[in-house]
């Protein structure tokens, strides 16, 4: 069986991903650096549940589970070149699935160097080990932040995303392209994804379903941005880690002639991973109400730097090359975090 080196694998994505894998037999090695831009708490309780304990990780040394034999996790920085090409050199990966990143639009205000650092650096260190250690398939992390200022709906992967709105977004763009940069001279297979708000168990404590069900259940108001004129297209986080597996599974071989945006002469492809299906903000803390059996207090504000009022995910290209779609309702999705939730947090159901 493949061996596959999940990074980010203390992470909201990376953890199911890791999960899944793990189930259908996969050799995983998980990478994380385990910062604390959120409750690094929640990072542990992801990786203790695939058996890694917490006083056994040290930085630079393989942990091993005793769960499951297959699995491995190491704490790492992607910047961190010179260990990096160690484990690609000691490991002998099949395929790389580039989760690790510094998240969050609103942070990118305040703390830029950190998405340089991992976003960039980090990302162009991925993609140099890839090279040297013939990965199979690099599959990676984008953003439906790269579609900024772009106004039509759905977003499409053909569509130019050249005006980004946040430092968050430009960093996965040019992921994007240094990606495909890398297709070209290499040959290296890379598959670009762009993911449309995911949620569900074990999600990001600064993501508005955590933030919105942590304020609600304190007695405390949320804040709605855009005075709840917002539209997202919520994707639930089992969609996301099946469609990854999809991707995995099938490695781009590049075409004599590219005729979209999305293709390439390159073994390069970006695809949509979204719902297809925008809810309103306001529907959204409906489901979150109706869930709790509480209504929130809300405090109505403005749009926030970096933000967009819209999200639309258009998932032809998923649906023509994998023959997939993400189809977990809102209402279901959002029932199964409560309950994730109030489980981690040991509160009592009314």
């Amino acid at each position: 069986m493949a061996k596959i080196l999940v990074t980010g694998s203390a992470g909201f994505i990376g953890s199911h991903l890791t999960e899944l894998l793990l189930k259908k037999g996969f050799n995983v090695i998980g990478l994380d650096n385990i910062n604390d831009y959120y409750d690094v708490n929640l990072k542990f309780g992801r990786l203790e549940k695939a058996g890694i304990q917490q006083d056994s990780i040290k930085y630079n040394e393989l942990t091993t589970s005793v769960i499951n034999t297959n699995y491995k996790f190491i704490k790492l920085n992607l910047e961190d070149r010179e260990n990096l090409s160690r484990l690609f050199e000691k490991e002998k990966f099949d395929v790389v699935v580039n989760l690790a990143a510094q998240a969050g639009v609103r942070y990118s205000l305040e703390n830029p160097m950190a998405y340089i650092d991992s976003n960039i650096i980090g990302f162009t260190n991925i993609l140099e080990a890839c090279r040297h250690n013939s990965i199979k398939h690099l599959v990676y992390a984008s953003s439906s932040s790269v579609y900024g200022l772009n106004k039509r709906m759905p977003f499409s992967t053909n569509d130019n995303v050249d005006h980004p709105i946040s430092l968050y977004a430009a960093s996965k763009k040019s992921n994007e392209l240094m990606a495909h940069t890398y297709s070209y001279l290499y040959n290296l297979p890379t598959t670009g994804l762009r993911f449309f708000t995911v949620y569900g168990p074990w999600g990001r404590p600064d993501m508005a379903l955590f933030i919105f069900t942590k304020a609600i259940l304190g007695g405390k108001p949320i804040q709605v941005y855009n005075h709840g004129n917002m539209q997202r297209d919520f994707t639930y986080i089992d969609d996301i880690v099946l469609g990854i597996m999809k991707v995995i599974e099938n490695p781009p071989k590049g075409k004599q002639t590219a005729e979209k945006t999305s293709e390439s002469i390159a073994p390069y492809k970006i695809y949509n991973i979204g719902n297809s299906a925008p809810v309103k903000l306001m529907d959204f803390i409906k489901a979150i109400e109706e869930n709790l059996k509480i209504t929130a207090q809300k405090e109505m504000l403005p749009l926030q730097p970096g933000d967009v009022e819209r999200t639309y995910a258009d998932v032809s290209g998923l649906m023509e090359d994998l023959n997939y779609k993400p189809e977990t309702d809102i209402k279901i999705g959002v029932q199964k975090f409560i309950e994730w939730y109030k489980s981690f947090y040991n509160i009592n159901s009314k």
